[in-house]
């Protein structure tokens, strides 16, 4: 099976800021929009941020102005760039599809914002 791999997460203080990368499928990257997930502790699996096939880009009210998705130019990789961090965005976070395909969930990447 094929996983995409999410990296880049850590701990931060609040404000702080963090870059995460996604691996994956060049395939899907290509054909599918895509979408960065998160989940903290006992909460739903939430989409927070979805680029299309076109570069169009969405995000959760809860991110936006603060995180900017992005595909990298060969559309091998895709990113997110976190900024002005707070306690809330505390979670794991997983790239995918958009509609998500359940079995190239990954591991997914911690992020915690505390002080």
């Amino acid at each position: 099976q094929v996983q995409f791999v999410e990296s880049g997460g850590g701990s931060v203080q609040p404000g702080g800021s963090l870059r995460l990368s996604c691996a994956g499928s060049g395939i899907i990257f290509r054909r599918y929009a895509m979408g960065w997930y998160r989940q903290a502790p006992g909460k739903q699996r939430d989409l927070v941020a979805r680029i299309n096939i076109n570069g169009l880009t969405t995000y959760a009210d809860s991110v936006k102005d603060r995180f900017t998705i992005s595909r990298g130019n060969a559309n091998d990789a895709m990113y997110l760039q976190m900024n002005s961090l707070k306690p809330e965005d505390t979670a794991v976070y997983y790239c995918n599809a958009y509609p998500s395909i359940w079995q190239y969930w990954g591991q997914g990447t911690q992020v915690t914002v505390s002080s």
